[in-house]
């Protein structure tokens, strides 16, 4: 399992991006719904511009792709995004959860910039991570997610946000991802919707 402390290390240089508003998962306690979604509003945003994003990155040289009400695989100048973070020597971390874009799209952007780092939100078995991340194919996902160990640098990171459903099959997870090759993470949510939230896991890790 990933050294949970350098993961989340914020004493570093490093930039935590929302590159654009779009995201087909409807992930049950995001932003997206609870402040949107569900009181019948559109998500507020845009896709940052590739002129934007050279400006940013003249001052921060560590970037964090890990959309708070996005998923940042839905900038439609993604690949180029990643393409300059080449040319450019930045430190990298692609999150992603969505499953929607086409298997050779992520083979294009692993290729874009084998160096960065990625992290997969798969939250439970992949035949069961929909349950929380609606819409999301996590079968799919976790597939693509063994592939991209032929073109990335590091080990791919699996996710695991423990919820109720998935809190018994954490091992299991864990073996699945040893014997695919995978480093695991474990994350503990706080965001519940008030003591009797079905979500809410009994245990923590």
């Amino acid at each position: 399992m990933i050294n949970q402390n350098r993961f989340f290390n914020r004493t570093h240089k490093r930039l935590n991006m929302d590159i654009t508003h779009r995201c087909p998962l409807e992930c049950l306690r995001c932003g997206r719904q609870t402040s949107f979604r569900n009181k019948g509003k559109s998500v507020p945003g845009e896709d940052l511009s590739l002129d934007d994003f050279d400006k940013i990155t003249n001052h921060f040289k560590r970037i964090s792709f890990c959309g708070q009400y996005s998923d940042p695989v839905h900038h439609p100048k993604f690949i180029k995004i990643l393409e300059m973070c080449k040319r450019k020597f930045l430190t990298v971390e692609v999150h992603v959860a969505s499953s929607f874009k086409p298997e050779k799209f992520y083979i294009e952007a692993f290729k874009a910039y084998p160096d960065a780092e990625w992290v997969f939100g798969i939250d439970g078995l992949p035949e069961e991570s929909h349950k929380y991340r609606v819409n999301q194919d996590g079968v799919k996902l976790y597939n693509i997610m063994i592939e991209s160990k032929k073109y990335l640098k590091s080990k791919p990171i699996w996710q695991y946000i423990i919820f109720k459903y998935n809190q018994d099959h954490v091992d299991l997870a864990m073996e699945m991802a040893k014997k695919d090759g995978l480093d695991f993470i474990i994350l503990n949510s706080s965001r519940w919707a008030g003591p009797e939230d079905p979500l809410t896991p009994t245990i923590r890790r």
